[in-house]
């Protein structure tokens, strides 16, 4: 029980100090602007999840510069995840940074949204597809 505690406790205070680019991408995400209701810092015992889609089961994980060395525990995590029921992407901080566009195509698409489809904030057709990547990631194409 008190870990559970802890964990809300960590998640309340990563909600308030949101780092820039989970901002960037909150921005997209917030008011169900990709047409699904998002949550930030949801705890999903005994993890914390940067962004969560309830209804859809979806996983959103922004992995900055702590995440170089911690690729096996980050494996291990989205594999627990998934066990359980849950989808997971992953993308960096560079490609949040320098191609959000292409960020928000491969969120949709694994929404199951087509990406033909105008795009919810911009109102313009998208082009490409998101092709999914090594380990699990979906890197924007």
């Amino acid at each position: 029980m008190k870990r559970h505690i802890e964990t809300r406790s960590r998640a309340k205070t990563l909600r308030s100090e949101m780092s820039p680019v989970q901002a960037k991408l909150w921005t997209v995400l917030r008011g169900g602007r990709v047409g699904v209701k998002f949550q930030r810092e949801v705890v999903l015992e005994p993890y914390i999840a940067d962004f969560a889609a309830r209804s859809e089961r979806l996983v959103i994980e922004v992995d900055g510069d702590s995440h170089a060395n911690t690729a096996a525990y980050d494996a291990a995590r989205t594999a627990s995840l998934v066990t359980v029921g849950w989808r997971v992407i992953r993308f960096t901080n560079h490609e949040v940074l320098t191609n959000l566009e292409g960020v928000t195509r491969a969120i949709l698409i694994a929404l199951g949204q087509d990406p033909e489809s105008p795009h919810p904030l911009q109102g313009e057709r998208v082009a490409s597809v998101a092709k999914p990547g090594a380990g699990g990631r979906r890197t924007p194409s």
